[in-house]
């Protein structure tokens, strides 16, 4: 059945159907036979009291359905499912109380009694703001195609069901409606036509600058598509997020100067005037070891690899029930101080290992204890020998004659990850996670020195040999040097991906090592200002480095992959592997006078290694 877009959908209506819309004003008493499609030509009344018009009126009943009599019309009213279906069976105009039949049926006026059917459907005259919802409502209908979509319709609404637009149709609209707006939105977007600067706003919002096959054209219209989904103002506070980030970091990177005390530039001064003469020194020592034969050097330098080439592991010792994360030799080459997590550090004789000292004081991981440099030389005993460090912040001084503490230094709040002696052994410096790191003159003992200049934690330190310099890593994957008669950076270490762990200065005085979570060991001249060699030194993260004490004719370099190795000076190739640990290769030190070597381990040992 075919019907009409521009008018109300007739109504199909059967026996005992309801509306929905309540009871009429009035109704008759009498059951009436099924309707039909087909127009009647006469209006016959079908309840008793429009046949006998002297019987007693009924009372009225609550009418559960429209129902039309069964009647017959002439040809040109009748309906079939081929033919169409009057467009309008009623109009309402500006006046709800005129209603406009079909031409079919008999005017009311015309009738002594209105009928059944005429009292059927004067029962729509109360319900006309509702019929008026049904009618707009059908005109949002997609419209039913086929006649048993329209026989299913008319039947649904026959039975009193609410004629409503079903989810699945609203939501279809609904992504239509959607999608044609987001197009308009795309078509009045400006994108650039550059396409570097298309591929820097797809990556400022996260998105592949490139798709496989994709052209120019095709990355501009994604970027269009994608700024009409997310919006121009996503794009824009990308980029102020982006400046602010910027700025951020290029605040982190500047160097922050802390006013110091009056003492600090005292202690300056007594820094250059013991550096200058020191430095004077080693460079006349270099001009006397440039007057020895090349053929000379060579040998020398020869016997010195096949010495380190038959490295071998002299001596294996447990050190604590926990992990030893450091160690490191006195002056004299006669004892070992090992630092664990347990909270002790240990001195131990060499080369036998026999256990010394227990130093108790710390209550959890020691980073770090290192010797005096003019300790077990020219210090006594009862002087502060030995600095330790932990991770609650606390640093501590001891003696060689006593397993206390001789005093504590005060003013770190985070980790403290390493301590160092100055080689003057008047001074002290901390590395602290807070990005900063610290010298202490324990003469005066107070704090003169809190520099910051790293944006994430500071973890190593390392002094130059004649006092001038010291570095420092940093978790942030750069180094710093530091001019400790100016206070000045001056040179920047740049070129590392990952944290810093290990950072010394070589005896030559302008060569500096770094060892970084990159797996990598950097060498850095100072000359140059810049890395001259990049050695792939392992393959887990370099925990430590150490250039050989006297004339730093060889590199150390200890790693995560349980090993540590020996790479020439200046060739920076591999020498020897030393392997046996079974854990993490936490620390390791070279004696001063380059006869043995230390390394202790996450396996709570540590082992001695020497030449046959």
């Amino acid at each position: 059945m075919a019907l009409r877009s521009g008018g109300v959908k007739p109504l199909l209506l059967g026996p005992r159907a309801t509306t929905g819309l309540g009871s009429p004003p009035f109704a008759t008493g009498v059951q009436p036979r099924a309707a039909r499609l087909d127009a009647p030509t006469s209006f016959q009344p079908s309840s008793a009291s429009s046949r006998n018009p002297g019987a007693p009126r009924e009372s009225p009943a609550k009418l559960t359905g429209l129902h039309f009599p069964d009647c017959s019309g002439p040809p040109s009213c009748r309906t079939s499912s081929s033919a169409r279906f009057p467009q309008r069976l009623f109009d309402w105009r500006h006046d709800s109380r005129l209603l406009r039949f079909p031409s079919c049926y008999p005017s009311p006026r015309t009738l002594r009694r209105p009928s059944a059917h005429f009292r059927s459907v004067t029962y729509f005259r109360f319900a006309g703001r509702a019929v008026d919802g049904l009618k707009r409502r059908s005109r949002l209908r997609l419209g039913f195609r086929g006649s048993r979509a329209q026989h299913g319709f008319l039947t649904s609404l026959l039975h009193g069901e609410v004629f409503e637009i079903e989810e699945h149709i609203s939501e279809r609209q609904a992504e239509v409606l959607a999608e044609f707006e987001r197009r308009k939105r795309a078509r009045q977007i400006n994108v650039s036509t550059d396409d570097s600067e298309v591929k820097a706003c797809l990556r400022a919002l996260g998105e592949p600058i490139t798709l496989f096959g994709e052209g120019p054209a095709e990355r501009r219209e994604r970027l269009r598509n994608i700024l009409s989904v997310v919006g121009t103002d996503a794009l824009k506070k990308t980029k102020k997020d982006d400046e602010k980030s910027k700025k951020s970091k290029e605040e982190y990177q500047q160097t922050w100067y802390h006013e110091g005390p009056n003492s600090l530039k005292v202690a300056r001064l007594w820094i250059a005037n013991y550096s200058l003469p020191r430095a004077m020194k080693r460079l006349e020592e270099a001009r006397l070891h440039k007057e020895i034969p090349e053929t000379t050097r060579t040998s020398q330098m020869q016997e010195l690899h096949k010495s380190l080439r038959s490295l071998n592991n002299f001596c294996s010792q447990i050190g604590d029930d926990r992990p030893i994360s450091y160690c490191h030799f006195s002056p004299n080459s006669k004892m070992l101080a090992t630092a664990c997590w347990s909270g002790l550090c240990k001195l131990w004789s060499v080369p036998d290992c026999n256990l010394l000292h227990t130093l108790r004081g710390h209550n959890t991981n020691v980073g770090a204890i290192v010797f005096h440099p003019k300790s077990t030389v020219s210090l006594d005993q009862k002087d502060v020998n030995l600095a330790s460090c932990a991770a609650d912040g606390s640093v501590k001084l001891w003696s060689l004659d006593s397993d206390e503490p001789v005093a504590d230094i005060e003013g770190h709040t985070v980790r403290v990850a390493r301590v160092m002696w100055h080689p003057s052994g008047r001074f002290l410096g901390t590395t602290c996670y807070d990005r900063s790191w610290r010298l202490w003159d324990l003469e005066a003992q107070e704090e003169i020195l809190h520099q910051e200049g790293h944006s994430m934690g500071v973890y190593d330190i390392a002094f130059h040999q004649d006092g001038s310099l010291a570095g420092t890593g940093g978790l942030d994957a750069f180094g710093r040097v530091w001019d400790l008669r100016t206070g000045r950076c001056i040179m920047f270490l740049e070129g590392h991906l990952k944290e810093i762990y290990g950072i010394n200065f070589s005896p030559n005085g302008y060569h500096i090592a770094t060892g970084s979570g990159d797996n990598t060991c950097k060498v850095w001249d100072l000359r140059q200002r810049r890395c001259v060699y990049t050695i792939p030194a392992h393959q887990n993260l370099v925990t430590g480095v150490k250039f050989e004490p006297i004339h730093g004719n060889f590199l150390l370099t200890g790693a995560y992959d349980n090993t540590a190795k020996i790479w020439t000076h200046p060739g920076w190739s591999p020498l020897k592997t030393l392997a046996g640990h079974e854990g993490k290769v936490m620390g390791l030190d070279i004696s001063s006078d380059g006869q043995l070597i230390a390394t202790c381990s996450y396996d709570r040992t540590f082992k001695l290694w020497m030449a046959e």
